[in-house]
């Protein structure tokens, strides 16, 4: 089945994908010793899923980045019990998980309307305390985009993403014949007829050795871990990035991005990929996508034929290899197509994986006493 598609991308500006904030409780009140009262507990901080809101706009809206609850009221021979001070919400994107500043993780929010206790209120002063209040919790938390695009571009630089992206998308966004043309995650839409729409994201450049974090490196493979699926993107007549380190091959390239993405988390190479050979309009490239198909169809031999410094222990097996150019436009509708189909059968596949669980659990849950035994030949 085949997608028709109207295309749009859109550049986010100072794209934000984690922040780090100060939250304080509020102060409990003073209880009133002389009448046995009690104070009233300072408020609470809780971060509540929120769809359409994003980072970036926590960030810009509070730019101090400090959020503090309300304090509670004193004892008083009006109101021997203080009022609980009011809580303080913080409203963030859905996808998010929170942690504190040593990498504890203190819950995540997947659906709107989820909510995480952040900071707890001080108690009110009470005879226990000898009616002296305590104050709130105070930390430093960070909220992190778990997911930021359904597909994440992957490639060394010029490998030609970001012409992608506007082939893609008829956008304009900024490329150059530099290597490192894309230095934060920029984040596009394809949107079909049917207003189905699928965000991909242009991620900054791989470069050798990002693993021990060179060049954008370890900023460059935690965005990767936040898209559902991956989109290798080469050069077919392959790629060098200085003039003092090596050539590599289309096939080497394949070989290079498996093992950078496979010694910073091997669990990465469980995600659905799809490998995009660009370039196909350049001289040769026929000849060298033979060659390149040859080598992938018989990728544990011929990854023999090359230094043992660049071949991954696990090879990366993917769903689709698409040639396309981007200057062209040739493969591209193709690629659109098989986006979206890949794309879809992994819902279904985690759909029916997540209601298999839900039956497992509750298959658990039922004591075996209460199953009904009908048609189940008993003993004699």
């Amino acid at each position: 089945m085949v997608w028709t598609s109207r295309v749009c991308f859109r550049k986010y500006g100072n794209f934000v994908d984690n922040i780090r904030l100060y939250v304080r409780g509020g102060s409990g009140g003073m209880g009133l010793p002389r009448l046995g009262g009690l104070g009233g507990n300072g408020g609470d901080i809780w971060v509540v899923a929120k769809k359409d809101i994003t980072l970036k706009q926590i960030k810009d809206k509070h730019p101090n980045k400090r959020f503090t609850a309300g304090v509670g009221s004193n004892s008083s021979i009006h109101a021997l019990r203080g009022a609980k001070g009011e809580d303080s919400q913080v409203f963030a994107p859905v996808g998010i998980s929170v942690t504190t500043d040593d990498g504890r993780i203190l819950g995540e929010l997947n659906c709107e309307g989820d909510n995480l206790l952040v900071a707890k209120g001080g108690h009110g002063g009470s005879l226990h305390s000898g009616f002296l209040p305590s104050k709130g919790q105070t930390r430093q938390i960070r909220l992190d985009l778990k997911l930021i695009a359904d597909l994440g571009l992957v490639g060394f630089p010029n490998a030609g993403k970001s012409s992608l992206l506007t082939a893609l998308s008829h956008a304009k966004p900024r490329i150059a014949s530099y290597p490192f043309t894309t230095l934060r995650p920029e984040i596009g839409k394809v949107m079909y007829d049917d207003h189905k729409q699928v965000s991909v994201a242009d991620l900054p450049g791989l470069i050798e050795g990002a693993h021990i974090n060179k060049g954008m490196g370890h900023k460059f493979l935690k965005h990767v871990e936040r898209t559902k699926q991956l989109m290798f993107v080469v050069d077919i007549c392959g790629f060098q990035l200085a003039s003092n380190t090596p050539f590599r091959s289309a096939f080497e390239t394949v070989l290079l991005l498996n093992k950078e993405l496979e010694l910073y988390n091997e669990e990465l190479l469980g995600k659905p990929a799809i490998l995009v050979i660009n370039k196909m309009d350049l001289p040769e490239a026929q000849g060298r996508l033979r060659d390149l198909e040859t080598h992938l169809e018989n990728q544990e031999e011929s990854s023999h034929l090359f230094p043992e410094d660049v071949i991954p222990k696990s090879l990366m097996r993917f769903t689709h290899v698409v040639p396309v150019s981007a200057t062209t436009g040739l493969g591209l509708p193709l690629l659109k197509s098989l986006i979206r189909q890949s794309l879809e059968e992994q819902n279904i596949i985690e759909t029916d994986g997540q209601r298999s669980e839900r039956l497992l659990k509750l298959r658990r849950e039922i004591p075996t006493s209460s199953i009904p035994s009908w048609g189940i030949s008993q003993p004699t």
